[in-house]
């Protein structure tokens, strides 16, 4: 039953290769990309191809890729033979991302096109925005490299880090990568994220029309940045000092909430539109309220215990074109980039230590 049940994994596998690249190019999209490797032993596209289905397989590292390379599988999707632990990372630091980026929107045009992009009851498709540290040492640097102090017992010593900001495209149950930007050392994630804006409405010019964000994104420069390419933008609110929210607390003890009750949440709504509270910001802004509760169970006790989260976004969305509920789903949302973006590629593959082991069919040239 075991073997059985591998091999119908492994069947699934060639399927999903065959369908992937028959709907949206999968062979020709992983072509476009290239390096700047000098008199390289294996071709680009061949080291991505293993590089992806090494991701598909989802192989510990590296080291448990080289350990199935003679298997026939390999030989028929990847081409050539599996190229080295060393030859992928070499790879792969000296890619050329403009030809990545390519690749994306190629994939995107394609779903586009297939309408594996359905858009939401509301209409509306949104991009996130967030700040993702991809790497940190304390021994070893680069000229790119941020840097900051850690207190510790030994002293205070330098760690060196490398931060992105990524956008991702949240539209039905489908989210989509679209593109990085490195932050640059001295420089905030917004700056950043303001350079990598520019770059996907470029490249993306009808794909969203609403940008989400954290807290940290509540900031004068990126809402007007926003607005300057004509689409509306929506932040958590934060900060209990900025009289933003404090008269957004004030007028939700005057004006009376809108409940709504669901299957396990209870929510009070609050939205007020016209606040002029943002002295940086040259036009209103719109903040709706959520105070949410809900009854969770603990894992470890096994109890019941009735939870509740207060939140607040602010918004240039104007109330006829998104509803309270609307601008509610839409700010809770913004988690797709943390759900199906961060955890699950950190989550989803196994350590090195435990690298997943090829089923008995390959292990047999099928």
């Amino acid at each position: 039953m075991a073997r059985a049940g591998t091999a119908g994994r492994v069947d699934m596998l060639r399927r999903l290769l065959r369908y992937s690249d028959k709907v949206y190019g999968l062979w020709d999209m992983v072509g476009r990309i290239t390096d700047r490797r000098r008199s390289p032993p294996n071709e680009a596209e061949d080291v991505f191809r293993c590089i992806l289905v090494m991701a598909l397989l989802r192989l510990g590292s590296v080291h448990a890729l080289s350990k199935h390379g003679k298997s026939r599988f390999w030989r028929r999707w990847v081409r050539n033979k599996v190229a080295s632990g060393h030859t992928i990372r070499r790879t792969a630091a000296k890619s050329d991302c403009d030809t990545i980026r390519a690749a994306i929107q190629h994939l995107y045009a394609r779903r586009k096109r297939n309408k594996s992009l359905p858009p939401t009851w509301h209409g509306m498709s949104a991009v996130v925005f967030d700040g993702h540290e991809v790497v940190a040492s304390t021994k070893t640097c680069c000229n790119q490299c941020c840097k900051r102090t850690l207190h510790t017992r030994r002293g205070d010593t330098t760690e060196y880090y490398h931060r992105v900001t990524v956008a991702m495209l949240v539209t039905g149950k489908a989210p989509l990568m679209l593109d990085v930007e490195i932050q640059r050392p001295g420089e905030t994630e917004v700056a950043a994220a303001i350079r990598l804006l520019d770059r996907i409405c470029l490249a993306y010019p009808r794909a969203f029309d609403l940008v989400l964000a954290d807290g940290l994104y509540a900031q004068a420069p990126f809402f007007k940045r926003v607005s300057a390419h004509g689409l509306h933008v929506l932040a958590v609110l934060k900060n209990e000092q900025r009289d933003l929210v404090k008269d957004v607390r004030g007028l939700c003890s005057m004006e009376p909430s809108t409940t709504v009750t669901g299957k396990r949440k209870v929510s009070e709504w609050w939205d007020f539109d016209g606040l002029t509270s943002w002295d940086s910001m040259d036009a209103p802004v719109r903040v709706v309220r959520s105070l949410e509760t809900v009854s969770v169970r603990r894992h470890l006790t096994k109890e019941s215990e009735t939870v509740t989260t207060d939140w607040l976004w602010v918004t240039t969305l104007p109330c006829d074109l998104a509803p309270t509920k609307a601008v509610v789903e839409l700010g809770h949302s913004r988690w797709a980039i943390e759900n199906h973006g961060f955890n699950e590629l950190t989550n989803g593959t196994p350590t090195m230590s435990t690298p997943m082991t090829p089923p008995p069919s390959w292990r047999s040239g099928s």
